[in-house]
C-alpha cells in the first residue's frame, strides 16, 4: 500500500515539482540579470530563512541573532507576520495582540521590548524597511524574519537553515518534496546553520554535511541545537507555586498532555519522553489559531486522562496564541505550562555565528565605501 502511495505521489506531484522549479529558475534568473530590481539601503540588512517550508527554526535562530547582536546595534526586526488579521505595515506595540502581527513577531516583541527591540510586520518588505526607518532613523541594523525568498531586498548577510534530521540536500521542490527553491540556491547565502542537532554529534556526521552541503570557502558554517529551559507556567497569574517546575521529578503515575501547533513537533515531543511521566499527545497545524471548539477539544482531552496528577504543556510558540485565548478552559490554567528553548552553538571553527555575521557586515560596508 506505502509503495502504491508513492507511485501515486511521484505521477501526481512530481511533474509539478518540475513546473514549479521552471517558475522559480526563471525568476531567479530575472533577479540575477537584474532585470527584477533589488532594493539597496544604507542600513546593514540580516536575512534569516530556510530553502524549505517550516519548522528549520527561523524564530529561535532570529531571536539568538538578536540576543547576540543588541549590544552593538540598534535593531529592528521585520516579518510578514504569518496568519495575522491585518494588512500592511504594523508597529508593535504595546497594545499589540498575536493576531494583530502574529504569533512569532508577537513572541519576540514580548520578549526584547524591554530592550528598545523595534518589531514590525509588513508583506511588503521594501516598504516596511522604509517605514521602520522614518520612525527610527537611528536603527543601525534590521534582521528580516524568513525572507531568504523575499529577493526585492538585496541582503548584506544571508543566514539559511537547515534540519539535521530533514537536510536540504535530501529534499526535493514542491510540491513534491520540502523546498521552496533548489538546493542551488544555497550558493546566495552567507552563512549555513544546521539546526536541530543532536548532543552526541559525532566527527563523521560533520563530515558528512560538509560534504554534501558542499558550501564555498567564503560560506560560513555552523551547527545548533537546541536546549530546553525550565517549564513555565502559561498564567503566571494562576501560578500556586506548587507545581511544574521542574521535569526531572516526574514520576510514572503523572500525565502530559502536549499541544502542539507547530511545523515539526518532533523533538519537543521527543524531549518530553525523556522523563517518566506519560505523554498524551494533541496536533494542531502550525500557525494554528486555536477556536473555540479547539479548547472544548483540549479539555475533553485533558479531562479523560485518568492521572490526578496531569499538565497541559505546549511549545514557547503556542503559548503565544494559548495565553491570549479568550476560550481557554479556567479549569486548566493552573497546570498549563509551556517549554522555552533557546540556541546553542556546536560549531568547532572558533568563531561564533554572531562573530561571523559582523565580519560580513564589516566587510560588506568596506566594499560600500571603496566603490
Amino acid at each position: 500500500m506505502a509503495r502504491k502511495r508513492s507511485i501515486l505521489s511521484v505521477i501526481l506531484l512530481y511533474p509539478a515539482s518540475v513546473i514549479y522549479g521552471w517558475i522559480i529558475a526563471v525568476r531567479n534568473f530575472l533577479f540575477n540579470k537584474g532585470f527584477l530590481k533589488q532594493h539597496e539601503f544604507k542600513v546593514p540588512i540580516v536575512v534569516v530563512g530556510n530553502l524549505t517550508v517550516g519548522g528549520a527554526g527561523k524564530t529561535p535562530h532570529t531571536e539568538y541573532i538578536i540576543d547576540r547582536l543588541r549590544g552593538e546595534y540598534r535593531i529592528g526586526m521585520l516579518s510578514r507576520g504569518y496568519k495575522r488579521r491585518t494588512k500592511g505595515f504594523v508597529l508593535a506595540g504595546s497594545n499589540s495582540r498575536p493576531e494583530d502581527i502574529g504569533d512569532e513577531p508577537y513572541q519576540m516583541y514580548r520578549k526584547f521590548r524591554q530592550h528598545d527591540i523595534m518589531v514590525a510586520v509588513c508583506e511588503d518588505r521594501v516598504k516596511g524597511i522604509e517605514e521602520m526607518l522614518k520612525i527610527d532613523p537611528t536603527l543601525s541594523l534590521i534582521i528580516l524574519d524568513d525572507a531568504f525568498q523575499h529577493r526585492y531586498v538585496k541582503p548584506t548577510v544571508s543566514v539559511v537553515l537547515t534540519e539535521h534530521n530533514r537536510p536540504a540536500y535530501n529534499d526535493a521542490l514542491l510540491p513534491f518534496g520540502r523546498l521552496r527553491e533548489p538546493f542551488s540556491s544555497l550558493s546566495r547565502a552567507d552563512v549555513v546553520v544546521v539546526t536541530k542537532c543532536p548532543d552526541e554529534m559525532q566527527p563523521m556526521q560533520y563530515r558528512t554535511f560538509k560534504l554534501n552541503l558542499d558550501l564555498y570557502p567564503y560560506q560560513k558554517l555552523a551547527f545548533t541545537r537546541y536546549r530546553y529551559l525550565p517549564p513555565v507556567p502559561l498564567f503566571p497569574e494562576n501560578y500556586s507555586g506548587h507545581g511544574l517546575e521542574n521535569l526531572s521529578y516526574l514520576h510514572q503515575g503523572q500525565t502530559l498532555l502536549a499541544i502542539t501547533g507547530v511545523a515539526n513537533p518532533r523533538p519537543f515531543i521527543k524531549y518530553l519522553r525523556r522523563f517518566k511521566a506519560k505523554v498524551k499527545i494533541l496536533r494542531f497545524s502550525d500557525h494554528h489559531n486555536f477556536s473555540q471548539s479547539d479548547m472544548k477539544e483540549i479539555l475533553d482531552k485533558f479531562n479523560s486522562i485518568r492521572s490526578k496528577d496531569k499538565f497541559l504543556i505546549t511549545t514557547e510558540k503556542d503559548a503565544v496564541r494559548l495565553s491570549n485565548n479568550p476560550y481557554f478552559p479556567p479549569s486548566l490554567r493552573s497546570r498549563s505550562y509551556f517549554i522555552p528553548i533557546t540556541v546553542e552553538e556546536m560549531s568547532d571553527d572558533g568563531q561564533t555565528l554572531a562573530e561571523s555575521i559582523k565580519l560580513m557586515i564589516r566587510n560588506y560596508n568596506v566594499i560600500k565605501r571603496n566603490r
